[in-house]
């Protein structure tokens, strides 16, 4: 779903369950392969497997992406990342009751020890990594956050949601062996 378009770029809604753009054997129902189809042009500057890709949510996340039509509209979006002159913004549902309604994670995340398709907080080969989050509401057994990022690592919020022991409800990755599949 193309939610705006301009002559420079163009917001999308990506729906749960499409990856972004191809990789790991994935060539087929890309956010990428939709919009080559759906846009008369998109940035060069991602290459032929990534054009117009500025950031990019788990294939498993729903949500707003910002995508570059022209190499200057790229790099100044890729440049006001960096800067973080606006806010990344997510909600998510997590496991059990979060007791404080605002809080912050700053732990670093790098590559799980046994496990390369799954990253965890460690201090080996790591980057800086900080997710703040608030309480939007509660149920029973689980929490509605708003989670802003300060940083962008791969699982970044579903690492860190884990990491202080409230995984991301239904994530078969970082969360709980049987999960909840399909809340909505």
């Amino acid at each position: 779903e193309i939610v705006y378009q301009d002559k420079d770029f163009a917001v999308v809604n990506k729906p749960q369950g499409m990856t972004v753009h191809v990789g790991n054997g994935n060539t087929e129902g890309t956010l990428v392969n939709a919009l080559l189809y759906a846009l008369d042009h998109l940035s060069g500057i991602g290459g032929v497997l990534r054009p117009g890709i500025v950031h990019r949510i788990d294939k498993d996340t729903s949500g707003i992406l910002l995508v570059a039509k022209t190499d200057a509209t790229h790099l100044s979006l890729a440049e006001q990342i960096k800067e973080h002159s606006f806010t990344r913004e997510y909600v998510t549902v997590v496991y059990g009751n979060i007791k404080t309604d605002k809080g912050t994670v700053d732990a670093p995340i790098g590559r799980h020890h046994t496990d390369r398709k799954k990253m965890c907080v460690t201090d080996k080969n790591s980057k800086h990594a900080v997710t703040h989050y608030e309480v939007i509401e509660r149920y029973s057994g689980y929490t509605m956050l708003r989670c802003k990022l300060e940083t962008g690592r791969t699982h970044q919020i579903r690492v860190h949601m884990s990491y202080i022991g409230h995984p991301v409800a239904g994530d078969e990755v970082y969360g709980p062996k049987k999960v909840i599949k399909n809340l909505c």
